[in-house]
């Protein structure tokens, strides 16, 4: 057997089997049941871990919610009085979007209806 540290198990009593190189039978420690090496030659062991495994604080920060806009759907929104701070006009168009956890405040996408100016909020 020439893998080292592969999870394999005694079929009698599920105790875990060491992997010896250029030895032609392992041998369980526990029971002392013989396998042949033969039989784990061509063994491919495969692990997942699952995705909460490890938490982490980057993990956590990630949003669940992937949002994907296109372009007129950016100049779309209610037009308000608000003042433009590139060239003053008195009118903006805003629309706003769910884009942190749903415990915090939305963000507002402001739009200058004469320059065309964009800017961005977080409530």
């Amino acid at each position: 057997m020439s893998v080292v540290g592969s999870l394999i198990f005694c079929l009698d009593c599920g105790s875990l089997l060491d992997s010896v190189s250029n030895q032609k039978s392992v041998n369980c420690g526990t029971c002392s049941r013989e396998y042949d090496s033969k039989d784990f030659a061509n063994l491919k062991v495969v692990t997942r871990s699952s995705d909460d495994a490890f938490p982490s604080a980057l993990k956590l920060k990630q949003s669940v919610v992937k949002t994907t806009l296109k372009k007129d759907e950016l100049e779309e929104g209610a037009t308000i009085k608000e003042k433009c701070p590139q060239c003053g006009n008195e009118e903006m168009q805003y629309h706003t979007l769910q884009l942190r956890s749903a415990d915090e405040g939305a963000t507002v996408f402001y739009t200058c209806t004469e320059c065309g100016y964009r800017f961005r909020t977080n409530n």
